[in-house]
């Protein structure tokens, strides 16, 4: 009993350990960092992702009003020309308002601080933003629910596979949960966040449509082989390992994005 019960904790430290990686290194995480200005060190984090319907907002907190600074932006992927205009203060912030694209458009954005002449840019490479659209949380809550369980449960699986114990319940439960989490509920959050159902294969290269498909038909072929065999135990911690990497490839990688430079997109 002790031994089952430890197993569970470690799996569920493994799965919020997943969680943590992904939400520390995806690519809609705020571009947070330092800079010094003048006898000043001023602290950033501007924002990579925005729900419409508005401008985005890029605010960097800077007391001083005796700094100022400008933005760059053009859309992206895209022939633009690189646009410039001037930081707007309101109260302690600067803000550069990065304008609203439609669901899944992007623009790349560098903001530079200035002070008696001096200047200093907060990134050395320009700064992505997607947008994209509410999503209600009657389709976004159950989604992240029922990812997070599918990804415990696959990880205890695989544990119970390790140490030959049955894995039949453990195995169907996985398959349903990434059915419904990421088959049934990721599509509809994707088609209210970007406005398609699947963008992933054969349709585009969306990851996070792609891993999902992923660890769904490694489960499918795991509870396949399990079927035959509830001690079964080599695609089934093949397939937790599996799981668990493509899960923690960073969320919204290759994710939805409009290509500017198409025709009738200009």
């Amino acid at each position: 009993m002790l031994k089952k019960t430890l197993l569970w904790g470690f799996a569920l430290l493994l799965t919020l350990g997943a969680v943590y990686y992904t939400r520390l290194t995806g690519p809609t995480k705020p571009y947070k960092g330092s800079v010094a200005l003048g006898q000043k060190t001023i602290h950033f984090s501007l924002i990579r992702t925005y729900n419409k319907p508005a401008d985005a907002p890029a605010k960097v907190v800077v007391p001083d009003t005796s700094i100022s600074g400008h933005y760059r932006y053009r859309r992206t992927p895209s022939h633009d020309e690189w646009t410039q205009a001037p930081l707007l203060r309101e109260g302690d912030e600067l803000i550069a308002y990065i304008p609203q694209q439609p669901s899944a458009g992007k623009v790349a954005y560098q903001v530079t601080l200035e002070k008696d002449g001096a200047q200093v840019v907060l990134s050395e490479e320009p700064i992505v933003i997607r947008f994209r659209n509410d999503v209600p949380a009657w389709a976004m809550i159950p989604h992240i629910l029922l990812m997070f369980a599918a990804i415990f449960l696959s990880t205890r699986a695989g544990m119970a596979g390790v140490f030959r114990h049955r894995t039949y319940g453990l195995s169907l439960a996985t398959l349903l949960l990434l059915l419904g989490g990421g088959l049934i509920f990721g599509p509809i959050v994707q088609k209210y966040a970007f406005g398609a159902f699947w963008t992933g294969w054969p349709f585009g290269t969306d990851l996070t449509d792609n891993k999902t498909l992923v660890m769904f038909l490694f489960w499918l072929f795991a509870f396949i082989k399990v079927r035959k065999n509830p001690y079964h135990r080599t695609w089934i911690i093949v397939a937790a390992v599996a799981t668990l990497i493509a899960y923690m490839i960073p969320h919204s990688l290759l994710g939805s994005e409009i290509d500017f430079t198409q025709e009738g997109m200009q």
